[in-house]
């Protein structure tokens, strides 16, 4: 007979999920490793990470400086900001990158637990999917928001559903909210898996008063206290830069190929096919399992095809997209094939004639559509060696995958323990002004005491926000705000850094351009950045009509 734990999972799925949390772990600690610890290879993770400093030295978001997300990754990630006042910024920053490889691969486990009581099979796909979907990888090798929305919104889900169906636990439905609650304080997005589940509560309204309860507490709680100090500013920076936001509209089948994975070098109209393969074989999927097994799918199955059918819509929307956003989609797509696909194993093996035999590692149970039978001593033999194989291909698929999706980092280090930007030059304490705060972090120069030295985390994030969801290229040099902020920043700057793609994330107009040409002059010269510097700094001359402080209260 077919063992079982208390928890309702045979000892195959456990193992998978075992196996595949370990797979995932691998690549994603080698996709850390690859280009170097210290590495640059991300713009995002130095705003995220930066403000994680700041708050740990005294400075907040929102009231200080322009931050347009919510406050959950700067509180998550403040732990290891504090090792800046002891090893630099540069070993906190690889703390914080370890940190969410671990978040990575632990919602691998948690995808895992939320279907091991489908059995093995249902284990493989999702997990395997999920480990090796190159959105999710690559975007847990740095700190950014997706790997920890996703690691709060599958553990809100593994706490909010019995097996198939949503728990009747009032407690269990109050902390599945507050993990999904957390997850909208990293991310708004979090709104989408929690509308479904709302929807599905909604038979019982007080089990949906209960979840919603919760998850206005784990959503609350962390934001209000940065909503207190600057209220109109968190609604200006969260909701309305957001909102606002001007771009040029990245096209749908580069969207699609994001989603995908697929290499960058398909077509469009490749990706545009297997974008409806999927989506074909993943509604054929739900339709003949709901006839193998002659039951509609279950409140799982809904909430994972409905968030991934929605996140899919809303990825669509904006027209601002990049591409780690796909990381968001990956637990909820693995979610759609794994699971339907074990229902309609399980439907055809129920439906199969009685004398042939049932493998020993088939979940099929008294709560299925047949109870379990006795399997032979070979099909019991078999299921280890039919592990091991899989563990085996699924290594081999994170192989090919990860040589395939993987792009070369903008700098090589030979040693995980060299910093790929040396700022040596410049004096601890010094005003380094930059549109990448990633390489100050890296080079422990993002801390400054000079009086008067802007608290800028994030270049493109303040245009965003003082520019009413204006970028450079859209106009945000015209806006006065902005430019007294970027204004104000050179004004009290000794150093200033500048990365390649500066001309996207300052808004360069005459007023600005002419002061740092007049005042700044290039010290070193380097692949992917120029360094400039000044040998004195005057007074601040404020532009007429604007503090010295623009983003002061």
């Amino acid at each position: 007979m077919t063992q079982h734990h208390a928890d309702g999972a045979p000892p195959a799925a456990r193992a998978a999920v075992i196996g595949a949390g370990l797979i995932g772990l691998a690549l994603r600690a080698w996709l850390l490793f690859w280009p170097g610890l210290m590495s640059v290879t991300q713009y995002d993770d130095g705003p995220y990470f930066g403000s994680a400093v700041r708050l740990v030295h005294g400075v907040l978001p929102y009231r200080d400086y322009a931050f347009v997300q919510p406050p959950g990754i700067t509180e998550l990630m403040s732990p290891a900001a504090l090792e800046s006042y002891l090893g630099g910024t540069a070993w906190a920053l690889v703390i914080g990158r370890f940190l969410t490889v671990f978040a990575g691969a632990a919602a691998v486990v948690l995808a895992g637990f939320l279907v091991r009581h489908r059995g093995a099979l249902a284990v493989w796909v999702t997990c395997g999917i999920l480990a090796i979907y190159p959105p999710s990888a690559v975007s847990a090798r740095t700190v950014l928001l997706e790997p920890w929305l996703v690691l709060f919104c599958l553990a809100g889900a593994v706490a909010v559903f019995d097996r198939d169906r949503i728990t009747a636990s009032t407690r269990r439905l109050a902390w599945g909210g507050v993990a999904f609650g957390f997850g909208g304080a990293i991310k708004v997005w979090a709104i989408v898996p929690v509308i479904v589940l709302a929807a599905l509560c909604l038979p019982q309204l007080k089990r949906a008063a209960t979840f919603a309860c919760g998850v206005a507490a784990g959503f609350l709680i962390p934001v209000l206290p940065f909503v207190i100090t600057a209220p109109g500013r968190f609604v200006n920076d969260v909701v309305v830069a957001q909102l606002a936001r001007i771009s040029t509209r990245t096209a749908a089948w580069m969207r699609f190929n994001s989603m995908l994975g697929t290499p960058k070098s398909l077509t469009s109209g490749a990706v545009i096919a297997l974008a409806i393969t999927v989506l074909v074989f993943a509604v054929a999927a739900q339709l003949a399992a709901a006839w193998a097994t002659r039951r509609p799918p279950a409140p799982l199955d809904w909430f994972a095809f409905t968030s991934a059918v929605l996140i899919v819509v809303m990825l669509l929307w904006p027209p601002y997209y990049a591409d780690h956003y796909a990381a968001f989609l990956g637990p909820f797509l693995a979610l759609s094939l794994g699971l339907p696909a074990a229902r309609l194993v399980h439907g055809l093996i129920a439906r199969a004639p009685a004398h042939l035999p049932i493998p020993a590692s088939s979940p099929v149970t008294a709560e299925g559509p047949l109870a379990a039978e006795p399997a032979p001593p070979a099909a019991r033999r078999a299921s280890p060696s039919l592990a091991r194989s899989g563990l085996v291909l699924l290594g081999l698929a994170v192989l090919t995958g990860a040589a395939g999706q993987v792009h070369p980092p903008i700098r090589w280090t030979s040693r995980f323990d060299i910093p790929s930007v040396d700022l040596r030059l410049i004096a601890e304490g010094s005003c380094v002004l930059t549109d990448s705060p990633s390489y100050l972090l890296i080079g422990n120069r993002f801390s400054s005491d000079v009086p008067g030295c802007s608290q800028m985390v994030d270049s493109l994030g303040t245009d965003l926000a003082l520019g009413g969801g204006r970028r450079p290229g859209s106009g945000a040099g015209r806006v006065p705000a902005v430019t007294a902020a970027w204004r104000q920043a050179f004004g009290a700057a000794g150093w200033v850094l500048l990365t390649l793609k500066n001309p996207v994330r300052i808004p360069w107009n005459p007023l600005l351009r002419g002061y740092f040409q007049r005042h700044f002059d290039l010290v070193r010269h380097r692949d992917t950045y120029k360094l400039y510097g000044r040998e004195a700094i005057g007074p601040l001359d404020p532009i007429p009509g604007h503090g010295r402080r623009p983003y002061s209260e």
